[in-house]
């Protein structure tokens, strides 16, 4: 089975809105039902789970539901960080008698424009190395910050990747890397990639992202950004 665990427990603080930005409407659809329509859509996605953030479960379950998100099977519980959420949306799947050997596909809740393309190159990149990432080389000139200075590093920005989600993996590579962290202390990752790797997984399969998926709604201009992007359209030449 392929499963799509979609984390949206944060409070989006930096938004600086009363309602969490997960939960936002914009052109009256909430963020949450942007992201999770492609992989509704998908017909490789078998089943939808989301990690909620506490006193919002209802909201969701009503928004699927207006929506016809029907894959949406469980809400779990969100933790105080994306480590403990994530956690959290993984043991739920394992109560539930999810297989290890099932694919999940770790997915930010306001990364609202994943697209076909990526889920599906995660899902078969994940059955044929174990491992997936989405992100892009780096364009941009990188740098160090040491206070308020900029410093070189040591890496070619050809080396660098901008990672988004999906982050993908079978399930009991998770739990077992979930487990580790538990007993070596390792906590407040801020992403799955990042802690497969403090886990000992040093190589993990790169899927090619989008500028468009890049975008993680997280201050008012990312909203700006977003309403610009589903507007707009392919020019024929493009």
């Amino acid at each position: 089975m392929n499963i799509a665990l979609l984390t949206a427990a944060g409070s989006g603080n930096r938004m600086g809105q009363d309602v969490p930005k997960q939960f936002m409407s914009i052109d009256n659809i909430p963020v949450i039902i942007y992201t999770l329509m492609p992989f509704q859509k998908h017909p490789e996605i078998d089943a939808i789970a989301v990690v909620c953030l506490k006193g919002w479960e209802a909201f969701l379950d009503s928004y699927a539901r207006q929506w016809s998100v029907t894959k949406l099977r469980w809400i779990f519980p969100g933790g105080a960080t994306n480590q403990e959420s994530i956690r959290n949306g993984l043991y739920g799947l394992r109560d539930e008698g999810c297989s290890e050997d099932d694919i999940v596909l770790v997915q930010d809740g306001v990364r609202p424009l994943v697209n076909s393309r990526i889920i599906s190159e995660n899902i078969a990149a994940c059955k044929e190395y174990g491992y997936a990432v989405t992100g892009l080389v780096c364009k941009e000139a990188i740098m160090r910050q040491e206070g308020e200075n900029l410093c070189d590093i040591e890496y070619a920005r050809e080396e660098l990747i901008r990672t988004q989600t999906p982050h993908t993996y079978h399930l009991g590579t998770l739990l077992n890397a979930h487990k580790e962290a538990e007993e070596k202390g390792i906590m407040n990752t801020v992403a799955s990639c990042t802690l497969l790797a403090k886990t000992g997984i040093k190589s993990q399969h790169l899927v090619r992202g989008s500028e468009r998926n890049g975008l993680k709604l997280t201050r008012p201009e990312d909203i700006e950004l977003f309403q610009a992007m589903i507007r707009s359209h392919k020019e024929d030449w493009m």
